[in-house]
This record gives structure tokens, sequence and C-alpha cells, in this order.
């Protein structure tokens, strides 16, 4: 785990099981996993610790108990790192407040899942007793729920006090399934399942890498390509060895791709890369733009992951195309934003712009040109800076604290355009480097506004979309697509991207030799995102971690 000293993720992890577990009197109490990491050097080791997404919590739960079950609760922010929350997941941490949050959700669950309703799915034993306690059945419940949830089997000693707890509980409230209740909200708030926590072991004498043990690869794997936890057959792949012998690994990779859930696993990769959790404090200016509303949001979000997943898993298409499709779907709200016609008794129906429209893709759609705006107005710089960013991994420095931004705002007084205002800031030595950058790609979306709606003047004067990109003379939306599509950092930094999603944390000097034979492969095999992904999947280097010790920060499990 990188950014946070051991001891204080065991005094963290030890606050978490003890809330969990409802009994911590004694002061040597520890979570089980860290007794597991530091008692024999036969076992694997933590390698690393990551928080779980709200959508990943979500997931858990709808697969342990049921898509019927109801999360009520309000996560923490995730943080963004080198441009996605996946590698920010590392730095995460649960405030008080957080895991009171938690603590909340886990007892309105396990209130859920104990109806009578849903029970008889997780409950498999037959208690002789109902209305008294049975260690055999809460032993049972938990080693089998626990395992779901906990992506890997629980020991004895992870075991034990669940089923005292469940025991007190049961002969307090005169009922077995409040004991197994009680079991379950210890385990829906312990660490092992609020937090991936993976583990290695060497890979040989001299031990100078490591590498992932069989349920650490499962749970990457399964995040990947499903962003949810193991099923229960990749779990018990891991534990027969299959996933530590190439064979077995590939088996359950290509059974993983083959399922429909690969679309959620690659709604989730797009959803991060596009940053559209961003359109949850995104607001525009109602006098500005009236035609903007939540729902016009929501509608934004999904269309762009329909246009995507319809791309590439679909149409097991050239990732390349997303930057150049006229290809996409509409709702209504949509209808009203592209000002084209819905006429259609679905929710939504599938749709093709023509070509003097200038839609190229994502970069004209409603996620990126309203996300990367401000509330009022459109800006070339900020979508620069985007598309430096997400596409091609190149980081834009921000503008120095006292430059002044006054001439932007001033259309009255600077120029009708934007392309006029932003001239100054070309002309001032600390702004022109950036500006070079980022305006000249912005500009070429200039025909799009800040919610996304085309066109062709601004304040009475005709807008200007030739730019100079990378040395050549582009014209509009359409035709930045098609620059972005021959850009060969482009593959390169999907594949970076890819990569950092998978393994979860940032890069380092040791990760690029084998991004960059993937971005060679991804390029042969015609762009095709999927097939990169299970490439990644079955890859050494996928489940490969420096020895602890080496890790920063001096942490060593």
């Amino acid at each position: 785990m990188r950014g946070k000293s051991r001891a204080t993720f065991k005094a963290s992890a030890l606050a978490l099981a003890c809330a969990g577990l409802l009994s911590c009197e004694t002061p040597s109490a520890k979570p089980a996993f860290v007794e597991t990491a530091v008692s024999s050097p036969s076992l694997s080791v933590i390698v690393a610790v990551r928080r779980t997404s709200e959508d990943q919590y979500r997931q858990a739960i709808a697969d342990v108990f049921g898509p019927e079950i109801k999360v009520n609760a309000k996560f923490e922010p995730e943080i963004r790192r080198e441009g996605l929350l996946a590698s920010g997941a590392e730095n995460g941490s649960i405030s008080a407040n957080g895991f009171e949050q938690y603590f909340a959700a886990a007892r309105s669950i396990a209130t859920q899942a104990m109806d009578e309703k849903v029970r008889g799915r997780i409950v498999s034993c037959a208690p002789k007793d109902p209305k008294a306690s049975d260690d055999a059945c809460a032993q049972q419940f938990i080693s089998k729920v626990g395992r779901r949830l906990f992506r890997r089997a629980l020991t004895d000693d992870e075991i034990a006090p669940r089923v005292l707890l469940a025991a007190k509980a049961s002969k307090d409230a005169g009922d077995l399934n409040a004991g197994l209740q009680a079991a379950l909200v210890s385990l829906l708030t312990a660490p092992d399942f609020l937090f991936r926590i993976e583990r290695a072991l060497p890979v040989n004498a001299p031990a100078s890498s490591w590498t992932l043990d069989g349920y650490s690869r499962a749970a990457r794997i399964s995040y990947l390509i499903w962003d949810a936890p193991p099923d229960d057959e990749l779990l018990t792949a891991a534990e027969s060895g299959a996933l530590t012998n190439r064979a077995g690994l590939e088996a359950q990779v290509q059974r993983l791709i083959a399922s429909p859930r690969l679309e959620f696993g690659v709604r989730a990769f797009f959803a991060d890369l596009l940053q559209l959790d961003l359109f949850d404090t995104l607001s525009k200016d109602a006098a500005q733009y009236p035609k903007f509303s939540q729902a016009v949001a929501s509608s934004a979000k999904e269309q762009t992951l329909k246009v995507v997943t319809d791309t590439l898993t679909t149409g097991k298409g050239d990732y390349r195309d997303i930057f150049t499709t006229r290809n996409t779907f509409i709702d209504r709200y949509l209808g009203a934003i592209y000002k084209v016609p819905f006429a259609s008794d679905t929710d939504w129906t599938k749709y093709e712009f023509a070509k003097e429209s200038g839609q190229s893709g994502v970069l004209t759609q409603v996620t990126f040109t309203a996300l990367f705006a401000h509330p009022g107005r459109s800006s070339p710089t900020k979508r620069g800076v985007a598309l430096n960013d997400i596409f091609l991994c190149q980081t834009v420095p921000q503008p120095p604290a006292d430059v002044d931004l006054s001439a932007l705002t001033n259309g009255a007084t600077v120029g009708k355009t934007v392309r006029e205002r932003l001239q100054s800031h070309r002309e001032q030595p600390l702004c022109a480097a950036c500006h070079q950058l980022t305006d000249p790609m912005g500009l070429a979306l200039e025909q799009f506004d800040g919610i996304g709606q085309k066109r062709l003047t601004e304040n009475g004067a005709p807008i200007d979309v030739s730019v100079d990109v990378m040395g050549k003379p582009i014209s509009g939306a359409s035709g930045l697509g098609e620059a972005l599509r021959d850009d060969p950092r482009v593959p390169a930094c999907l594949i970076n991207r890819v990569y950092a999603y998978g393994v979860g944390r940032q890069l380092d000097s040791q990760d690029r030799s084998a991004i960059s034979e993937s971005t060679k492969a991804f390029v042969g095999d015609g762009y095709n995102v999927v097939r990169a992904m299970a490439r990644l999947a079955v890859s050494d280097t996928f489940f490969t971690t420096p020895a602890p010790a080496a890790r920063t920060n001096g942490d060593a499990q």
C-alpha cells in the first residue's frame, strides 16, 4: 500500500474490524488479515489495499443477495489519480462519518437479506430450533456468505468470533435469524469487504519479484472484465490453483469475456476514463442553457456508454472509431439538445447524424462538450486540457495563480469570439506554451456550445474552427476526430489507462516495458479493446508486484 504508513493502516483497519464485530473489549484484538499477513513467512503477504468503489460495493450486494436488495448509503468521494479513479483507490480511506454510513447500510442490507422472501437463497442450513442459537448453522452461513463478500475463504480465526456473536444475538433475541443478521453486519463492515486487499507470494528465491496469490488474481481479473467481485466458479478456480497455470487462467478469462457481464466492465472502464462522475457536481447557468437538466445529464452519460459498448463490444470495432462515428443513440431529452426529431415509442433509438452536422463521436456528445466547459459558456482551453489528459495521457500544468482571465469573459471589449479573446493569452510568455498545446484542439470544437448544441456564430460573429494540430491543418470536430484517430499517442494512452485501471494503482518505470509491448499488440490486433483487456488479464505482468520491502514509504506487507 502506498501513501499511508503501515501503523496508520493497522489502526484504521482495527477500528473497522472492531466496529464490524461489535466486540473489541481486549486491547489485543486485531483484524484477522493483519494476523494472517505476519504470522508465518510461508503465507502470502499484503501488497495492496484499495477501497472498493460505490459501483463495486453495490454490485457485490446484488451478486450475493439479489438485485432487489436496496443499498441506502451516502458514499464518500473517490480520488482521481493520473486520470483514473481506479488509480486513486489505493489512497482511499474511510472517515468516522463514512464508516457510520457503511454501518447503517450494513444493518439495512442484513435486515433485507434475512427477510423471509430472500433468506432461503443465502441460508442453506436447517436449524433444529429457529428460536435458539445453532453454531453449526451459523458457521456454515458465515463461511458461505463470507467467502463471496471477502472474495476468499475465511480463516477459522475469522469465523469463530462471528459464530460467538451469532450465538449471543440469537440468545438475546430468541431468534436464530437475529444471530445470523448480526454476523452478517460484521461481515459487511469488515475491512476485507470494504477494501480490496491483495496478497502476493515470492516467485522464487531470492524473492526479487512477487506474484499475486490465487484469490487476488481472481479479484483482479473479475474487476477488470466485469467490474464486479469474483463469482463462485472463479473463486473455485482460485482455490484449486487453476489461476496459477496458463491453461486454467486463459479458460477463466475467456469465460468472463464471453459473458454478457463484459458490457458492465467495459462501461465501468470508460465511465472512469471519460470522467463521467463529474456529472455528479456539474451545474449550468439556467438562463444561458434552459434546456439543460439532470435528466439531460443522465441521458448524456447513458448515450456515451451505449455508443462505446455498441462500437467496442457488440460491434467488436476499432477503438479509434469512437472519435469519428456519426452513429449514436438518442432519447427525447437529447433530441432536443441535438435538434433532431425523436419519433420512437421506446426510450432510446439508434440515430445516424448527417455528415454536415459536424458530429464526431464522443468529442461532440453532451458528455464531453458539457463537462469540459464553463457554467455559462464553452471553453476551448478546458476541452483542450481534457483531450490531452484523457486521450493522449499528457498532463497540462495548472495556470499561474496571478494570470489575468478578464479578457476571456469580456467579449464586448476584447473580442466577439473566444478565439479572439484567447489570442491575448497565447501572446503572454507564461501562458503561451500551454495554450498552444490546448487551444487548437479546443477551438476545433467551438461550433458546439457549453452543453453540446450546434451553433455557427458567437455574439453575431462567425465561428472559425480551422486550426493547426501537430503541424497539420484541420477543420472542425470531424477534422479533430480524424487527427486523433491517426495519432499514435492515442492507442498508447489507451493501453496505459487500461493497465493502470486493471492493476489499480499509479504506474511506475517498471510498468513501461509491459505497456509498450501491449500497445504493439493492440495496434497489430486492429485496436480491439476487448482483446486488449483479455491479453492483459492472462499476462504475467498483470499479477507481478514489487517485493514488499521494495515498495514506497517502507511498506512491508
